[in-house]
Protein backbone atom coordinates (compact mmCIF):
# COMPACT_ATOMS: atom_id res chain seq x y z
CA UNK A 1 0.00 0.00 0.00
CA UNK A 2 3.03 2.28 0.98
CA UNK A 3 4.56 1.92 -2.55
CA UNK A 4 0.99 2.49 -4.28
CA UNK A 5 0.64 5.82 -2.40
CA UNK A 6 3.98 7.00 -3.12
CA UNK A 7 4.17 5.98 -6.55
CA UNK A 8 0.42 5.66 -7.21
CA UNK A 9 -0.51 2.44 -8.72
CA UNK A 10 -0.37 2.41 -12.37
CA UNK A 11 3.06 3.70 -11.28
CA UNK A 12 4.04 0.79 -8.92
CA UNK A 13 4.98 -2.73 -10.71
CA UNK A 14 4.12 -5.77 -8.86
CA UNK A 15 8.06 -6.60 -9.00
CA UNK A 16 8.57 -3.66 -6.70
CA UNK A 17 5.72 -4.61 -4.38
CA UNK A 18 7.50 -7.98 -4.57
CA UNK A 19 10.99 -6.73 -3.45
CA UNK A 20 9.56 -4.63 -0.81
CA UNK A 21 7.77 -7.46 0.44
CA UNK A 22 10.55 -9.63 0.09
CA UNK A 23 9.22 -12.56 -2.09
CA UNK A 24 9.03 -13.47 -5.54
CA UNK A 25 7.27 -11.91 -8.55
CA UNK A 26 5.37 -15.46 -8.66
CA UNK A 27 5.35 -15.92 -4.86
CA UNK A 28 2.86 -12.55 -4.96
CA UNK A 29 1.06 -13.68 -7.94
CA UNK A 30 0.42 -17.24 -6.20
CA UNK A 31 -1.89 -15.19 -3.42
CA UNK A 32 -3.05 -12.26 -5.26
CA UNK A 33 -4.43 -13.31 -9.06
CA UNK A 34 -3.87 -9.56 -10.61
CA UNK A 35 -2.36 -6.66 -9.75
CA UNK A 36 -5.37 -4.68 -8.86
CA UNK A 37 -6.37 -7.59 -6.00
CA UNK A 38 -3.09 -6.41 -3.78
CA UNK A 39 -5.54 -3.87 -3.28
CA UNK A 40 -9.03 -5.00 -3.86
CA UNK A 41 -8.98 -8.40 -1.88
CA UNK A 42 -9.59 -8.34 1.57
CA UNK A 43 -11.00 -10.67 4.22
CA UNK A 44 -14.87 -9.02 4.61
CA UNK A 45 -16.46 -11.69 2.69
CA UNK A 46 -16.32 -14.15 5.00
CA UNK A 47 -17.41 -12.23 8.11
CA UNK A 48 -20.36 -11.19 6.41
CA UNK A 49 -21.15 -15.12 5.20
CA UNK A 50 -20.59 -15.74 9.33
CA UNK A 51 -22.70 -13.03 10.51
CA UNK A 52 -25.58 -14.26 7.98
CA UNK A 53 -25.54 -17.85 8.94
CA UNK A 54 -26.28 -16.04 12.58
CA UNK A 55 -29.22 -13.97 11.89
CA UNK A 56 -32.56 -15.72 12.51
CA UNK A 57 -34.12 -16.98 9.71
CA UNK A 58 -37.55 -15.52 9.83
CA UNK A 59 -36.03 -11.95 9.55
CA UNK A 60 -36.41 -10.68 6.45
CA UNK A 61 -33.68 -11.08 3.81
CA UNK A 62 -32.52 -7.33 3.32
CA UNK A 63 -32.52 -6.85 6.76
CA UNK A 64 -30.26 -9.99 7.61
CA UNK A 65 -28.06 -8.77 5.16
CA UNK A 66 -28.16 -5.43 5.85
CA UNK A 67 -27.19 -6.05 9.57
CA UNK A 68 -24.58 -8.10 8.77
CA UNK A 69 -22.65 -5.99 6.59
CA UNK A 70 -22.83 -3.24 9.42
CA UNK A 71 -22.20 -6.05 12.07
CA UNK A 72 -18.87 -6.65 9.81
CA UNK A 73 -17.59 -3.81 10.29
CA UNK A 74 -16.56 -4.12 13.94
CA UNK A 75 -13.97 -6.29 11.55
CA UNK A 76 -12.27 -3.94 9.52
CA UNK A 77 -8.80 -2.89 9.44
CA UNK A 78 -8.19 -1.62 13.39
CA UNK A 79 -6.58 1.35 11.62
CA UNK A 80 -8.83 3.63 9.51
CA UNK A 81 -5.83 5.39 8.24
CA UNK A 82 -5.11 2.10 5.88
CA UNK A 83 -8.83 2.02 5.13
CA UNK A 84 -9.03 5.70 3.85
CA UNK A 85 -5.53 5.40 2.46
CA UNK A 86 -7.30 2.09 0.33
CA UNK A 87 -10.65 3.62 -0.30
CA UNK A 88 -9.15 6.79 -1.83
CA UNK A 89 -6.72 4.31 -4.09
CA UNK A 90 -9.76 2.63 -5.12
CA UNK A 91 -11.64 6.04 -5.71
CA UNK A 92 -8.88 7.68 -7.50
CA UNK A 93 -7.24 4.68 -10.04
CA UNK A 94 -9.48 3.91 -12.74
CA UNK A 95 -8.25 0.08 -13.05
CA UNK A 96 -9.14 -0.66 -9.74
CA UNK A 97 -12.90 1.51 -9.99
CA UNK A 98 -13.70 -0.80 -12.93
CA UNK A 99 -13.05 -3.94 -10.42
CA UNK A 100 -15.32 -2.75 -8.01
CA UNK A 101 -17.98 -4.25 -10.10
CA UNK A 102 -16.11 -7.57 -9.93
CA UNK A 103 -15.84 -7.56 -6.38
CA UNK A 104 -19.36 -6.59 -5.34
CA UNK A 105 -19.95 -9.52 -7.75
CA UNK A 106 -18.45 -11.97 -5.66
CA UNK A 107 -19.66 -10.96 -2.46
CA UNK A 108 -22.89 -11.24 -3.96
CA UNK A 109 -22.20 -14.56 -4.39
CA UNK A 110 -20.62 -15.32 -1.18
CA UNK A 111 -23.75 -13.52 0.47
CA UNK A 112 -26.03 -16.35 -2.11
CA UNK A 113 -23.84 -19.41 -0.59
CA UNK A 114 -24.38 -17.97 2.98
CA UNK A 115 -28.29 -18.13 2.99
CA UNK A 116 -28.91 -21.51 0.83
CA UNK A 117 -32.26 -22.05 2.55
CA UNK A 118 -33.87 -18.59 0.21
CA UNK A 119 -34.65 -17.61 -2.73
CA UNK A 120 -31.38 -16.79 -4.61
CA UNK A 121 -32.89 -14.37 -6.81
CA UNK A 122 -34.50 -12.45 -3.78
CA UNK A 123 -30.82 -12.31 -2.04
CA UNK A 124 -28.97 -11.44 -5.10
CA UNK A 125 -31.19 -8.30 -5.68
CA UNK A 126 -30.73 -7.43 -1.99
CA UNK A 127 -27.51 -7.89 -1.70
CA UNK A 128 -26.79 -5.39 -4.95
CA UNK A 129 -29.25 -3.27 -3.16
CA UNK A 130 -27.02 -3.37 0.21
CA UNK A 131 -23.24 -3.59 -1.51
CA UNK A 132 -24.06 -0.34 -3.68
CA UNK A 133 -25.45 1.29 -0.29
CA UNK A 134 -21.88 0.39 1.75
CA UNK A 135 -19.95 1.43 -1.83
CA UNK A 136 -21.66 5.12 -1.79
CA UNK A 137 -21.04 4.56 2.26
CA UNK A 138 -17.24 4.28 1.19
CA UNK A 139 -17.09 7.16 -1.19
CA UNK A 140 -18.82 9.62 1.14
CA UNK A 141 -16.60 8.74 4.22
CA UNK A 142 -13.53 9.09 2.28
CA UNK A 143 -15.04 12.27 0.80
CA UNK A 144 -15.17 13.45 4.92
CA UNK A 145 -11.44 12.17 4.56
CA UNK A 146 -12.29 9.80 7.58
CA UNK A 147 -13.55 11.80 10.17
CA UNK A 148 -17.31 10.78 9.53
CA UNK A 149 -18.31 7.65 12.54
CA UNK A 150 -18.23 4.92 9.64
CA UNK A 151 -20.32 2.91 11.38
CA UNK A 152 -22.97 5.41 11.64
CA UNK A 153 -22.46 6.16 8.25
CA UNK A 154 -23.15 3.01 6.85
CA UNK A 155 -26.01 2.74 9.51
CA UNK A 156 -27.84 5.43 7.98
CA UNK A 157 -28.01 4.51 4.48
CA UNK A 158 -28.63 0.86 5.09
CA UNK A 159 -31.69 2.52 6.93
CA UNK A 160 -32.69 3.97 3.67
CA UNK A 161 -32.81 0.81 1.39
CA UNK A 162 -34.70 -1.37 4.84
CA UNK A 163 -37.22 1.21 5.34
Amino acid sequence: MRLFLERGFEGTTVAEVAEAAEVSSMTVFRHFPTKEHLVLQDDYDPVIADRLRHRPAGEPVLHRIAASILDGLAELPPDPRLLLARTRLILYTPALRARVWENNHATQQVIVAALPDDDPFEVQVAASACLAVATTVMVRWAETDGHADLRELMAEALAVVTR
